[in-house]
């Protein structure tokens, strides 16, 4: 059999939330490669999915030095599935190394589709959602953030964009400024037991968020450049 390198979408919150073939895939490799080995064993439990034979941490950290390892595995002809703690690997997570090298050496690559924050936040945002551009997390520091805001400000399409429950105030501050007094929903603990999307202007956010404590995953939806959804008192 051919080499196979399976790219799990895993549940982003709810547990339910995994595909059929997601657990038959995870109950047939022999190797699964996760970004948290405990946080993993939970979503298998859930699901009486049978613990593959090798069981390896693969995470941003170790990724350069997992690669190698991984790609004989396959090449010796053992079926490998990546999974990372909340939905896609390689999307924001570790995986774009692997794929990228399985590729370059000829293995199939099999994605299974699943749960995402991406398309769940620009639904419940009441943004269009023709089209968006996803920027991922913003660079901890102020000025690489301003930079990458300041790139697509001009831009027409709903942004989307992954934050710290630490820096959510800070990346609502930025945006206003460069981008204007635009439409915009912060979406907590998407699927999960309290999850909250807040949706108003970014002035009104701003207010909302400067000081809060948040917990949990964020993820924003901003509007694109658009008078419709500008402030017009802003």
């Amino acid at each position: 059999m051919d080499p196979v390198l399976y790219i799990v979408a895993t549940p982003i919150g709810n547990l339910e939330d995994i595909t059929l073939r997601a657990i038959r895939i995870l109950g047939e490799v022999d190797v699964l490669a996760c970004e948290d080995t405990r946080h993993t064993r939970i979503l298998l439990d859930r699901h009486n999915i049978k613990k593959p034979d090798k069981v390896i941490s693969y995470r941003e950290r170790n990724e350069a030095q997992s690669v190698p390892g991984i790609i004989k595995l396959m090449m010796d002809g053992k079926s490998v599935a990546v999974v990372s703690d909340a939905g896609y690997p390689g999307i924001s997570d570790a995986g774009y190394r692997l794929i990228a090298e399985a590729v370059a050496n000829g293995i199939k690559i099999e994605v299974i589709p699943g749960a995402s924050a991406i398309p769940v936040a620009i639904l419940s945002s009441g943004l269009p959602t023709d089209s968006y551009t996803f920027l991922g997390f913003p660079n901890k520091k102020q000025g690489h953030r301003r930079r990458l805001l300041e790139s697509v400000k001009d831009l027409p399409h709903t942004l989307i964009i992954y934050e710290s429950p630490f820096r959510i105030g800070k990346l609502i501050a930025d945006a206003l400024e460069i981008l204007g007094d635009r439409k915009a929903a912060v979406c907590v603990e998407l699927t999960k037991m309290y999850e909250q999307t807040s949706r108003g202007y970014l002035s009104e956010l701003l207010e909302q968020f400067r000081d809060k404590k948040v917990k949990g995953e964020i993820t924003v939806a901003i509007a694109g450049n658009n008078p419709k959804f500008i402030n017009k008192d802003g």
